[in-house]
Order: structure tokens, then C-alpha cells, then sequence
């Protein structure tokens, strides 16, 4: 009931931040065309947008986040505890990574991102591709992903990706409110607007078939 009754309250946290700000999107991808359709996609759906060119200047761009945010709060921690609204617009809800990228790739980005020493493990990630090759497919998720999209994208793939943004803001409201889940499970599922947020997939009410089906998928 003590749970149920918090999640309650993340639920009702979240849908009044969603009301006061635009989620905050890093795309990660070589190519200068595949990040203009990133971009141009991502603002049809209201969010703000940070593309970069490969996962070092992710990580970079990460690490410069937190340096800021920790100074930040530095000046502010005399005046208030929470984070102002400049803060918020600066944290990233949302990493979509091509897979295939030189020097670092994007399971590589993943990897880093979810590492059990990260800052930012709580971060969703979405990588996409433009091979469907069964066994990178299972090695993403495996390590974190929560979708694995096949390029080209649409604006309906990007639409039906709300449910992670909505629980990076779910984990925000716990930060904050440095509440803390006495069983230890991060897996926890919260229902909101009929749609299922859970620790790797999100099942929308229609889902999309370019969303590779994890019952065909081989490990090789």
C-alpha cells in the first residue's frame, strides 16, 4: 500500500512537470543527414534537442552536464533545495544512439551509460539502426536499451518512445524527494495514460511493427 501510495504521487508529480517543460532529447549519430531527421522529428514531438556526431562527444557533452548542474546547485544550495527551472531544461531524459558510429559505437555508448558506476544509468536509451541484425538486437537490450528502432524513423517511432521520457521524469521525482524503495526493485511498473512503463519495454496499445519482436530474436 506505502508503495502503491508513491507511485501514486510520482504519477501525479510527473504529469504536472510534463505541463512545465519540454523533455530534453541527446541524439547520437555520424551521419550530418540522419541527425537534421533526428532533430526535425524530435521537435514535432515538442522536445528540445542536443545532436552530436559520435559517443565521445555524447560522453563529453554528459560530463559538461554534470559539471554544471554540481556547480549549480553549489550556489543555489543556501537558497533553495530544488532545482530551478534553467536546471531542469539541462537535464537529458532521453539518449537515441546509432548503433553503427566510428571510434565509439553505439552499444559501446550504451555500455558506459549503464555501467553500474555511472551517473547517468538511469538515463533511457534508445539505440536505432538501419541493419536488423538479430543478435545486436539482443546484446542492446540485454545491456539497458529500452527499444531498438530500425531506421528509417517516423514520427510515429519517435511518438511512441513518450512512455521512457515519462519515467525519466519518474526517477527524477524520486531523486528529489530522495525516496527509497525498501525491496531494492527498480523494476517497478507505473500506469499512466493507459500506456506501461517498465524497466525495458513499453507496450503501447498499438504497437509498432518496426519494433523488433523479442521472440524472434537469436543470440548469437
Amino acid at each position: 500500500m506505502h508503495i502503491q501510495m508513491e507511485l501514486q504521487s510520482d504519477v501525479a508529480d510527473t504529469q504536472q512537470q510534463m505541463e512545465q517543460q519540454h523533455f530534453h532529447v541527446l541524439a547520437v549519430d555520424d551521419s550530418p543527414f540522419e541527425r537534421k531527421l533526428l532533430e526535425r522529428l524530435l521537435r514535432e514531438c515538442s522536445c528540445k534537442v542536443t545532436c552530436v556526431e559520435s559517443g565521445d562527444k555524447a560522453l563529453e557533452y554528459l560530463n559538461q552536464l554534470d559539471i554544471h548542474q554540481s556547480n549549480s546547485a553549489d550556489s543555489t544550495a543556501s537558497s533553495s533545495s530544488s532545482q530551478s527551472p534553467q536546471q531542469e531544461g539541462l537535464k537529458v531524459n532521453l539518449i537515441i544512439t546509432d548503433y553503427s558510429m566510428p571510434g565509439m559505437s553505439g552499444y559501446d555508448l550504451l555500455k558506459t551509460v549503464k555501467g553500474s558506476s555511472s551517473s547517468w544509468k538511469d538515463i533511457p536509451v534508445v539505440v536505432i539502426s538501419s541493419e536488423n541484425v538479430p543478435s545486436r538486437i539482443s546484446m542492446c537490450l540485454q545491456e539497458g536499451a529500452e527499444e531498438f528502432l530500425l531506421k528509417p524513423l517516423k514520427l510515429s517511432d519517435l511518438k511512441n518512445l513518450q512512455p521512457h521520457l515519462l519515467k525519466s521524469l519518474v526517477h527524477s521525482n524520486k531523486d528529489t524527494n530522495c525516496s527509497t524503495d525498501s525491496t531494492g526493485n527498480n523494476d517497478n511498473v507505473v500506469k499512466m495514460n493507459n500506456n506501461v512503463i517498465s524497466k525495458r519495454i513499453a507496450m503501447s496499445p498499438e504497437p509498432s511493427e518496426r519494433r523488433p519482436k523479442p521472440k524472434e530474436l537469436a543470440v548469437v
